[in-house]
Parts: C-alpha cells; structure tokens; sequence
C-alpha cells in the first residue's frame, strides 16, 4: 500500500484512532493516501484540513465538478494514477453524465484541452494549473489577469490555484511514498460541504 511502514485501522489508537474515525469511509475504510501518514498523525490532520477546505467547502463558488477537473488534470500532469483514478471517479458521479465525462478524460489523458468540450474560461483555468504545475517559476501576473479578464473573481482565482497546488502537493506524497489503490474504494468524498469539521467519506 506503501513503501513506508503504515498502521491499519484495526491497530490504531489514540489520536490515530480518532483522526481515522473521522476520515474513513464504509467498513472503517481508510484511503491509503491518509494510511500513509499514520506515523506522524499530526501531518495526515494538517493533509485532510487542507483537502477538505480547498475542495470540498461550501464557501467555494467554482463547481466542485471542474475543481476536481483541474484535480484531475494536475495529476495526468504529473503521471499520478493513484489521484487520477479517485478523482476521477469523484468527477464522474458528480458530473452525472457518463458520456460527457469519459470524452473529458481522454482529451485530457492527451493533453488536448481544446477538445475537453469545456467553455473558454474553464479552459483558460486548465492552463494556469498547467502552467503552474509545469513551470510554477515561469508564472506571471498576466496569467491571474487572464483568468480575471475570463470572468473568474479573484476569490474564484484563488480557488483554481489552490486546487492546483493542493494536488501537485497530494501527488508528490502518494508518488514519494508509493500508495497503491490496493483495498481503497474509488470516489468516494467528504461531501457534508455545509460542515467544514465532517471528515467522513461516502
């Protein structure tokens, strides 16, 4: 499940225990990229806040369906199979159109982001996390300009970088410490968006 030693739901105690109670899913199931940080539960703590409040909060106004497009999008970037296959699975069930979101998820697996079908400004938002993940130091305010120019508002705009960045981030640990999605369940989500506290996956 990884390359560094992790501790099952079964043999957990203490904080570990209550911070697996608060992200598993169905049958006490732990998401192996949470199970990677079970040795030092402070950081899976700071790892699951950060996923919660960036994608899945109700004080976003970009639909989560494209958030976790751009998802997505960074980890094809940076060949992360293991994110692509949850987020993807996410994206699907949100998205409701099967059709729709598979034609996505091969103009995005060949880097075609003109043929996604999406509008310009969505597009013009697959670019910056491109850019970003990319060359992050080649970054200029031209591109925050254009995505403004696009009709995105600057909270909008800081919503797409963080997206952006949160997964170049969750890439690095699942790639660096080699998660597998052996015993993970694909898709699943905190979806209670209303409270920012509920961890819980379904």
């Amino acid at each position: 499940m990884a390359w560094i030693k992790t501790v099952e739901y079964e043999d957990a105690n203490g904080r570990l225990r209550q911070l697996y109670d608060r992200v598993k899913g169905p049958d006490n199931n732990v998401d192996n990229i949470m199970m990677a940080h079970s040795l030092r539960p402070h950081s899976m703590e700071g790892h699951m806040a950060l996923y919660k409040y960036v994608l899945h909060h109700t004080g976003n106004t970009v639909p989560k369906w494209f958030l976790e497009t751009i998802g997505v999008w960074v980890s094809l970037l940076n060949d992360c199979a293991y994110c692509v296959e949850h987020h993807f699975s996410g994206l699907k069930r949100l998205m409701a159109d099967d059709v729709r979101a598979d034609a996505l998820r091969v103009a995005l697996e060949v880097g075609d982001i003109a043929a996604t079908g999406l509008t310009a400004a969505e597009q013009l938002a697959l670019a910056y996390a491109k850019a970003l993940t990319i060359q992050p130091g080649a970054m200029v305010e031209a591109s925050v300009t254009a995505l403004r120019d696009a009709g995105y508002d600057d909270g909008q705009i800081l919503e797409i970088n963080q997206v952006a960045a949160y997964f170049n981030y969750a890439n690095r640990t699942v790639l660096g410490l080699g998660c597998s999605t052996k015993g993970d369940i694909m898709g699943l989500s905190p979806n209670k968006s209303d409270d920012p506290d509920n961890w819980s996956h379904s």
